[in-house]
């Protein structure tokens, strides 16, 4: 990897103690970036553990010439996200690059799901990614460049069974880098979704007790975590700046960028629609145009490459 690429960077990775968000801190700082691992150190159900996986992943990083200082602010709190980014500038210099990747699982199928579970998913992929983005705004504004990274999912891109709380953030975060990307694009300042595939900790509590639910999992234990962070890090870099608004995917060694919704038929009457109208005319029409209740592994069939 280019040393250079992101020479004289601070990046901010959230819930990168662990997987996808430990690989890419890594990387980024390969890629001669200054780095804030922020980690809570808890486990997937939102407990306290007595591991603290940011400072390893920091020794790491300074083990290998790099600098890096651990964070353990939680990302669910706007006051706790606003010190993560007066960290990055007070102990490194600045805030070029941030990488919402902070998450927690609460699968549970809809019918069955409390609202506590709802809202602590929500709490920290969507909230967490509006405070941790919302904290580093004003610095980007500032000085007129960074880039945003949120990690969105296929769950939410494509559906899932049992994750209306994940489901919902995931898509809610495309939502939000879109509308950074256009308010902030005035000022020089980035925002992109990436939907990773890799065998984490939090995709490892999916159930295996049938031949097809055994299947899925051979299937996803072979995506690896670092395949992930190469994008990352050219996203970030400066020559990515005129990259913005998009929705990309990487699984393995393939990349992907994501269509976007739009219109696809339209009906329309002089005289008005009523709702018999509708039935009669409107739903048989679009009806060879509805999309399937597909989930993601629905879609993503083949063996990663």
């Amino acid at each position: 990897m280019n040393s250079t690429l992101l020479a004289g960077k601070v990046a901010l990775v959230t819930g990168a103690g662990r997987g996808i968000g430990r690989s890419i801190a890594l990387a980024l700082a390969e890629a001669g970036a200054k780095v804030v691992v922020n980690d809570l150190g808890v486990s997937l159900e939102g407990g306290s553990t007595d591991e603290s996986p940011a400072e390893s992943v920091v020794n790491e990083i300074r083990a290998m010439g790099g600098e890096a200082i651990a964070d353990q602010h939680s990302v669910a709190d706007f006051d706790q996200a606003q010190a993560m980014v007066d960290s990055a500038c007070e102990q490194l210099g600045g805030i070029d690059i941030v990488v919402n990747n902070a998450g927690n699982l609460r699968d549970v199928i809809f019918h069955r799901m409390s609202e506590e579970e709802f809202d602590a998913v929500i709490a920290v992929h969507l909230k967490g990614s509006f405070n941790v983005s919302r904290a580093a705004a004003p610095r980007f504004k500032e000085q007129g460049s960074g880039a945003f990274i949120h990690m969105t999912s296929t769950s939410g891109l494509v559906g899932n069974f049992g994750q209306a709380n994940y489901c919902a953030a995931k898509l809610g975060m495309v939502g939000l880098s879109k509308a950074i990307a256009l308010d902030m694009q005035r000022f020089g300042v980035r925002s992109n979704a990436i939907a990773p595939f890799a065998w984490t900790r939090m995709v490892s509590s999916i159930p295996d007790e049938t031949p097809e639910q055994k299947r899925r999992v051979d299937g996803l234990k072979k995506l690896i975590p670092e395949k992930i962070a190469p994008f990352v890090v050219a996203l970030g870099s400066d020559a990515a700046k005129n990259i913005s608004g998009q929705i990309f995917g990487v699984r393995n060694n393939e990349i992907y960028l994501f269509s976007q919704p739009r219109p696809i038929r339209t009906a329309h009457t002089s005289e008005g629609w009523t709702p018999d109208t509708i039935i009669e005319r409107v739903f048989p029409m679009f009806e060879n145009d509805f999309y399937e209740l597909h989930r993601s592994g629905d879609v993503f069939t083949w063996d990663p490459v």
